[in-house]
């Protein structure tokens, strides 16, 4: 080793830059799911009432009784933090009023067997820890966005 000194200095950098640059590479990908999830939510907010108006017709439910609701909102996949679609809520207008988004949760359940998406219908889009679940609106519909 004392003829080459500088192989473990040359290792430790070839390392690092390994790690960096695989670093670099993730990076990106989160950058590309926030701009195509950014867009996603930014077509649901221009086309919701068309897409909510679509659903009822496709549906047969565009008689709602006047206390009743439909809305469109953007579906947020817990723990990534991402736009994924859209979803039709339903139910009674004052809390249909309060859904912002839509939380996808996933599970597994008997080692794997089943695998469960749970819809929330929550208050705010932006927090995905500490969900508040407005309760009494049901999701009617899920609708895929294609970016």
């Amino acid at each position: 080793m004392k003829k080459f000194p500088f192989i473990p200095l040359i290792a430790f950098t070839l390392v690092v830059a390994l790690l960096a640059s695989a670093y670099a590479l993730d990076l990106g990908g989160l950058v590309k799911k926030a701009i195509v999830g950014g867009a996603i939510a930014l077509l649901v907010d221009k086309f919701s009432d068309q897409l909510d108006d679509f659903v009822n017709k496709l549906m047969m439910n565009e008689k709602l009784a006047p206390q009743e609701a439909t809305k469109v909102v953007p579906i947020i996949s817990v723990g990534k933090a991402l736009y994924v679609g859209a979803a039709q809520v339903v139910g009674p207008k004052d809390k249909v009023n309060q859904v912002q988004a839509v939380a996808q949760i996933e599970g597994d359940f008997k080692g794997g067997m089943f695998r469960v998406k749970a819809l929330i219908p929550v208050t705010e889009r932006g927090k995905i820890t500490n969900l508040q679940r407005v309760q009494g609106v049901g999701i009617s519909a899920v609708i895929d966005v294609k970016p």
